[in-house]
């Protein structure tokens, strides 16, 4: 019998456990936790008599990996798509649509900007195209490459709470290649970043075949409750509880410690797939990928936090919801307004509404309390979509911390750095969010890439 060790309960560890178990039923698979629960940074609560996610409360359709994840497990009849997807930004003079047709909120031409950026803004993006053409030497980062071609509004204004919503990250630090591929893709061929953007919407409109399915579905459950399928599904043995203090090389094999670091318990395994954040992977690896642990200690972490909500039922005109960027002064970066954005969470006498809080390199307004922090984003909420009743029914406050890794200039060359340490040592492969992409179809996708490298 085969044994593969799974360091990590999280998506990409599941998933790597249940994959291994689909391709060699056979096997053993034991996938270790050092917390209290599977699922990582994926969790849901009730809310109000109804499952509500607190983690990511949604997947892309348009990629296959967790829809095909869904169906694998018995549960695609319980998707659901969204009632509208129509959000707004939330800017100091008021609210405006999010403009159509931009690619992760990089503009393809200066139309329909009026009003989200000021007229010098617009003037400024319609001017990009006499600029003299963009040539790139080397990863940047997004606020570099957009302020100098495109002006600061379109950062701070657009791309900005796009990116802050996915990986609580500002664009001045974040990796343009890592965080924009299709568009960095694109520049290598165009002289100007809209000719870039225009080229990269169009060639992923070609790739989905102007597919008309939703862009997002979720799970009727919430995608909370997929962790606990892939368990029943791999029949993998978790041990919660139970960190791993460090892997290396015993004859043929892996061996892997875990329990009390004065005794550890020794594990042999034939595979090991480490899907655990980067700070700890780089301790794991120390002694049998050391070359592995620099560039992992070069992926720092943002903590965040999530408010659930239930108001009393109420007439909200914000679509979706709203993305609130750093330039409104606001506590609160993003709400959704789950109630009107999934039909299965609207009713029932009940608003249902989430925000979120905390970016990469400043979360102070994380170090307050529980009930203090609940009530300034409650606060926050009830003003922002223009609450008649503010006073919840319920609010719980789930805390991240070191929750969403930050691909900064160079992530693609340390992810490359990992990657080959790790393929230098027999048995072991790497997977989660710190490298390709931090939603769930880019961990499931790292997950079964690393059980391709190894069965």
């Amino acid at each position: 019998m085969t044994r593969l060790v799974v360091v990590g309960a999280g998506i990409a560890g599941l998933t790597a456990a249940f994959e291994w178990s689909r391709r060699r039923p056979g096997d053993e698979v034991v996938v270790l936790e050092a917390g209290g629960r599977v699922g990582g940074k994926i969790d849901r609560l009730e809310l109000a008599g109804q499952w509500y996610d607190t983690g990511p409360e949604a997947v892309l359709a348009r990629v296959p990996e967790a829809v095909e994840l869904v169906g694998a497990l018995g549960l695609g009849e319980r998707l659901v798509a969204p009632a509208t997807t129509q959000a707004s930004i939330v800017l100091p003079d008021g609210r405006h649509p999010l403009p159509p047709g931009t690619v992760q909120g990089v503009p393809t031409s200066a139309d329909g900007l009026t009003g989200v950026l000021t007229p010098d803004g617009v003037a400024r993006v319609r001017a990009e195209a006499d600029l003299p053409p963009l040539r790139l030497d080397g990863d940047v980062s997004v606020g570099a490459l957009l302020r100098g071609r495109l002006g600061d509004e379109v950062v701070d204004r657009l791309v900005e709470p796009l990116l802050g919503g996915v990986y609580a990250g500002r664009p001045d630090d974040l990796s343009l290649a890592a965080t924009m591929p299709a568009l960095a893709a694109q520049l290598a061929r165009a002289d100007s970043v809209l000719a870039a953007a225009v080229a990269a919407r169009d060639a992923g409109a070609r790739s989905r075949g102007d597919a008309d399915g939703p862009v997002f579905v979720t799970v009727a459950d919430g995608i909370g409750s997929l962790p606990q399928a892939l368990v029943e599904a791999s029949g993998a043995v978790v041990r919660l509880r139970t960190p791993a203090h460090a892997i290396r090389r015993a004859g043929g094999r892996l061996e892997v410690a875990v329990g009390p670091v004065a005794a550890p318990e020794v594990l042999e395994a034939d595979a090991v797939v480490l899907a655990a954040p980067a700070g700890k992977a780089a301790r794991l690896l120390s002694g049998v990928a050391p070359d592995a642990v620099e560039p992992l200690r070069g992926i720092p972490y943002a903590s965040t936090a999530v408010v659930a909500m239930a108001f009393p039922a109420q007439p909200v005109a914000a679509g979706s919801g709203l993305l609130v960027p750093p330039v409104t002064g606001r506590l609160v970066k993003g709400v959704t307004v789950s109630s009107s954005k999934w039909p299965h969470l609207s009713g029932g006498g009940l608003l249902r509404v989430r925000a979120s809080v905390g970016r990469y390199g400043d979360e102070a307004q994380l170090q307050r309390d529980d009930d203090d922090l609940t009530a300034a984003v409650v606060a926050d909420v009830a003003d922002l979509l223009d609450l008649e009743r503010p006073e919840p029914v319920e609010a719980h406050l789930v805390r991240w911390g070191g929750g969403l890794p930050q691909y900064l200039v160079g992530h693609p060359q340390r992810v490359v750095a990992v990657r080959d340490a790790v393929a230098a040592v027999p048995g072991l492969a790497v997977a989660g969010a710190a490298y390709d992409g931090v939603g769930v179809p880019a961990c499931i996708r790292s997950a079964r890439r690393a059980v391709d490298a190894l069965a």
